[in-house]
């Protein structure tokens, strides 16, 4: 094997395993929020990363923790829901990615489930301290406005708009 092929290996091989990572991190997400692990959740993000969802902008991994300890979250959870991101399709750039997928809210009733929400989700993350964090995440419903499929479109090109 020549030392190009080799470096060719190797260099898809790191891509890979960053896009796995990635994957990681937001597959984390749902699981951490709905089990009410506040400081675990939010340490998918960089301690200045943001977080908006609809107009509730979080601008530190502390807010992350905040949302996901206050009332209004532990009283969702409390009542059974389920966050689910969807797979993630991730592009990265060096030590900066993208990645977008699409979530769902669900919310138990006596008589089952029922979609509480269904959004387009578009991460930022930077490769920091040797791992991969959220800088910036934002949330859009699905609800027909230009914002949410934007964030769509940007995250299936790569973009880190």
């Amino acid at each position: 094997m020549t030392d190009d092929r080799l470096a060719e290996l190797e260099a898809r091989l790191s891509r890979v395993e960053d896009e796995r990572a990635i994957e990681r991190i937001i597959a984390s997400y749902g699981p951490l929020v709905d089990a009410g692990e506040a400081e675990a959740a939010a340490a998918l993000w960089a301690a200045d990363g943001a977080y908006d969802v609809e107009g509730w902008p979080m601008r530190s991994r502390a807010d992350v923790a905040a949302m996901v300890a206050s009332d209004a979250h532990r009283g969702l959870i409390d009542r059974g829901c389920a966050h689910f991101l969807g797979p993630a399709v991730v592009t990265v750039h060096g030590d900066e990615a993208t990645a977008v997928c699409e979530s769902l809210v669900v919310k138990r009733r006596d008589d089952g489930y029922t979609v509480w929400r269904a959004a387009a989700n578009h991460f930022r993350l930077n490769r920091i301290d040797g791992r991969w964090q959220i800088t910036h995440r934002t949330t859009r419903t699905l609800d027909g406005r230009a914002e949410a499929r934007r964030l769509l479109s940007d995250g299936i090109a790569g973009r880190l708009s």
